[in-house]
């Protein structure tokens, strides 16, 4: 036997199609209730009988228009009840739409963002190997382009007056010559062991016959630190003539 789920104390709320249904019953049943209280072995006159025929034909028809009252009632109400459904599906089925397309919109979003990352990170990938290979020309062209002297006494004087130039060191390759062969004869390994340079210990050395501490003194930056190097004896030596005497080009003895 089903339980009864009903809390004591408490009467389920009636809908308006329920209050319909049981207005309806309720009138079907007095109606049918004064239906049966009519003898059915009634012996009374003719004139009792004629009204007791036309209560029940009232009966009767009261119970159709009832019967049709409650059908049109239920029917309007099924009709309702289907318009509310079908406005909370139409609801329902516009907020799905609009949730798809914003997820739409936004797939597509971040679809063209990662696509326009792509193309900006290959941009970049294209330019910086694009660079390096325009670095890599240059250098190429540079070495190839890269001025070449002789190991010779001349091509010594040329390197060395490049050198000068760059560092605004003046001299003349006639200058330069005049004094090596003075000096050295063009010998790159001479050295002077008898004057009072030799006899203090710091013998003159190179092509230009520099003593070590003004070698030193004045070396030029980006040549050997050896003294007996042609190109680096030849750069100090004039180095040092032009602080002191204004260029080796003025330079006519031993200085």
């Amino acid at each position: 036997m089903p339980k009864n789920i009903t809390t004591p104390g408490h009467t389920p709320k009636l809908t308006k199609l329920h209050k319909l249904s049981i207005a309806g019953v309720a009138t079907l049943g007095a109606a049918a209730l004064a239906f049966s209280l009519v003898p059915g072995n009634s012996q009374t006159t003719t004139d009792d009988a004629a009204v007791s025929a036309a209560k029940v034909a009232y009966s009767e028809q009261q119970i159709k228009d009832v019967k049709a009252s409650v059908t049109d009632q239920l029917a309007g109400a099924d009709l309702k009840a289907q318009a509310i459904a079908a406005k909370k599906k139409a609801a329902a089925d516009a907020t799905a739409a609009a949730k798809k397309k914003a997820a739409d919109a936004a797939a597509a979003k971040k679809k063209a963002a990662a696509q326009a990352a792509a193309k900006k990170k290959a941009a970049a990938s294209r330019a910086k190997a694009a660079a390096a290979s325009r670095s890599t020309q240059r250098i190429n062209i540079e070495t190839v382009a890269a001025k070449t002297y002789a190991n010779n006494l001349d091509g010594w004087i040329r390197e060395s007056l490049d050198i000068m130039k760059s560092k605004g060191i003046p001299g003349t390759y006639q200058g330069l010559h005049k004094n090596i062969m003075r000096e050295s004869s063009g010998n790159p390994l001479a050295i002077n062991d008898w004057d009072i340079n030799a006899i203090n210990g710091i013998p003159s050395k190179g092509l230009l016959q520099v003593i070590p501490p003004t070698f030193k003194a004045y070396h030029v930056a980006g040549t050997s630190w050896n003294i007996y190097d042609p190109v680096a004896n030849i750069t100090a030596a004039c180095n040092y003539a032009a602080d002191k005497y204004g260029s080796m080009d003025n330079v006519n003895s031993a200085y």
